[in-house]
């Protein structure tokens, strides 16, 4: 007996070292572990522009919808269950649902309920200015709902903002701070927001000062690394380019040491594989809620990385809406439908007409007609005759930048049609620019179709349409001399250099207007007047409003242009460009050179003395080549 139980014994002690040994072996893995190399995934969007909703693309399928989003986000979690997800701002303006910015914050909102940990701003967060961006901020607030964490560390209101204050204690009380601290999977991560130059240029009525990015970088990442972030993120409205120099998030990653990743924003790039700069990773997953990113990366302590996967996830059909986020978005689509709209009598899946054909949005870049363009320019004349009546000339003005969405073939709704001209706010702070008028001279209306034909180049966003006036110019002439003819519709004649001509614009193409001489290095002049002829410095002033009393903004405009078709749909005239904007590739010496300016007298004068002198210098090396040849030759002879 005693001998079993010795034996017993004896297996009991073996079991339990076998026990402790395991034990210390795992204890042993996890020490490893922990002192080796880290996973983190990191899920991803940005310029997301209000598009609560799927949009139709050109095939007939759809792309986008946050009950879509959050079907994508709820699958790479189930992956990957610690990934954090982030945005890089412009979160806002672009759908009928922006209209709800100041008083609602649906944006900011619905990203709570998506699960986001963290966002930046960006340039169209200031589209309602600093005293909107506060309104939203309060709104958010207010809701009680969860929140992402607002991340901005190089903007802030200007001294001399009157309502720097009150913005200051908005952005306090919205929890709006320049860096966080994240905890998730034993990592401690480190994440901050920063605006780019462009974008700041992009919010000219903001009334925010911008700090150097790479200034504010790296003190966020300093005061990160100091306080135990293990992996630095930053959130960066800044984009990149494929020119280097203007490729601002290359350049950030060049000039600030520390930073992991960065998630690239505002110029909607969609990048296949990450951009990698030294030790940074660069991600973008494209605009309007197209994709969702997904980033995972491999790294050790001393920073070194590897990229294990990287995939956009393709928000369409494919993906089931989650269906809470989808009642939310309903109820957003009914208060829009119950506020705004209500004041134009219009709801918001309202069919106005339709159309047999695509009206694509402009190739950015590329000098030609747009059918899309024109039929703005068209809405804008028509809005502004049954406003002003047709006693006098009228010409309407848009630009390829303001045009925000196609319209394809079937219906075309309200919501649609807001869409194309969904940016800017009017003097009576609701979503929309509105229409204004003012009066140029026929030299400088002529000037206005050199724009379009010499600064398009260089800014494709300042490629204009018209309405009221067509006119033709060559890409092969002189910079600032391309345009050979301009006419009003209905007048065989040219403009007339000093006489007036009404203009019918949206807010922010009229004040653009006032910055040409600028933007054509001065070769270029206009100054947008009233009816006295005297210059506008408040276009404000100058607001286009209907026998109400309301502004006339540019969506409603168009809406009410195309309303008027009803059943019938859309002419045919709108498939393709009318030829108003005739546009000459031809190499023809007399075309190139006919009507010239002084820009091109100037030019060609130049161009012949350095030709001249080019000739006189090449006379003078060739005399001075042949007497050093045959002195010596004469000289040789007579020493014999």
């Amino acid at each position: 007996m005693e001998n079993i139980c010795n034996v017993s014994k004896r297996r009991v002690t073996r079991w339990l070292a076998v026990l402790l040994a395991l034990m210390l072996a795992a204890v042993l893995f996890a020490a490893g572990a922990e002192g080796g190399s880290k996973t983190t995934t990191v899920l991803f969007t940005h310029d997301l522009h209000s598009h609560f909703l799927p949009q139709r693309d050109s095939q007939g399928g759809e792309s986008g919808g946050y009950a879509r989003l959050k079907t994508a986000i709820d699958q790479e979690k189930t992956k990957n269950p610690r990934a954090l997800l982030v945005d890089g701002g412009d979160f806002s303006i672009g759908s009928l649902i922006q209209t709800l910015y100041t008083t609602q914050a649906p944006e900011l909102r619905t990203m709570g309920a998506l699960g986001y940990d963290a966002a930046t701003v960006g340039n169209h967060e200031f589209d309602h200015e600093g005293t909107g961006f506060a309104s939203m901020l309060r709104a958010a607030s207010a809701s009680g709902d969860k929140l992402p964490a607002l991340l901005l560390s190089n903007y802030q209101p200007a001294e001399d903002n009157p309502d720097r204050l009150d913005i200051q204690r908005a952005m306090a009380a919205g929890g709006v701070r320049p860096y966080m601290l994240l905890e998730r999977g034993n990592v401690t991560y480190g994440i901050f927001g920063v605006m780019g130059r462009d974008s700041d240029a992009c919010a000219p009525s903001s009334g925010f000062v911008l700090e150097d990015p790479a200034d504010a970088a790296q003190r966020c990442v300093d005061a990160l690394k100091e306080q135990g972030a293990q992996f630095i993120i930053a959130l960066s409205h800044s984009g990149t380019s494929s020119k280097r120099s203007a490729s601002e998030d290359e350049q950030l990653a060049k000039k600030v040491e520390g930073i992991d990743l960065i998630v690239s924003g505002h110029t909607h790039t969609t990048l296949e594989q990450p951009i990698v700069v030294g030790d940074t990773y660069i991600v973008s997953a494209g605009p309007y809620c197209q994709n969702l990113g997904s980033i995972t990366l491999s790294w050790d302590e001393e920073g070194n990385k590897t990229l294990v996967d990287y995939h956009l996830v393709p928000i369409d059909k494919t993906l089931k809406p989650d269906p809470d986020v989808e009642e939310l978005v309903e109820q957003w689509k009914n208060q829009v439908s119950g506020t705004y709209l209500g004041a134009y009598g219009l709801s918001y899946d309202q069919v106005l007409t339709r159309s047999g054909f695509d009206l694509p949005l402009p190739e950015s870049g590329v000098q030609k007609g747009s059918a899309l363009g024109e039929l703005v320019a068209d809405a804008f004349l028509w809005a502004a005759q049954q406003e002003l009546g047709e006693e006098e000339p009228l010409v309407a003005i848009t630009a390829d930048g303001v045009l925000r969405a196609p319209l394809y073939q079937g219906k075309i709704t309200t919501s649609m049609v807001f869409d194309v001209l969904s940016m800017g706010v009017g003097q009576d702070g609701t979503s929309g620019f509105p229409l204004v008028t003012c009066y140029l001279t026929g030299a400088e209306l002529k000037a206005v179709a050199e724009v379009d034909a010499s600064v398009t180049p260089l800014m494709p966003a300042a490629q204009l349409y018209m309405a009221g006036m067509d006119y033709s110019f060559n890409v092969h002439r002189m910079f600032f001399n391309r345009v050979t003819r301009c006419r009003l519709w209905g007048d065989a004649s040219q403009l007339e250099d000093g006489k007036l001509y009404r203009v019918v614009s949206g807010m922010y193409s009229a004040q653009m207007l006032g910055t040409v001489k600028e933007k054509s290095m001065g070769f270029l002049s206009l100054t947008p007047k009233d009816a006295q002829g005297e210059p506008i410095t408040d276009f404000t002033q100058h607001i286009l409003y209907d026998s109400r009393g309301s502004e006339i903004k540019e969506w409603y405009a168009l809406a009410s242009y195309l309303a008027q078709f009803g059943d019938d749909g859309l002419p045919q005239q709108y498939a393709q460009p009318d030829g108003r904007k005739a546009v000459s590739h031809s190499w023809n010496p007399i075309e190139l050179v006919k009507s010239p300016n002084w820009i091109t007298l100037v030019t060609v004068l130049v161009l012949a003395v350095v030709v001249l002198l080019a000739a006189l210098a090449v006379r003078q090396i060739l005399r001075a080549k042949h007497r050093r040849r045959y002195g010596k030759r004469k000289n040789r002879f007579f020493k014999r």
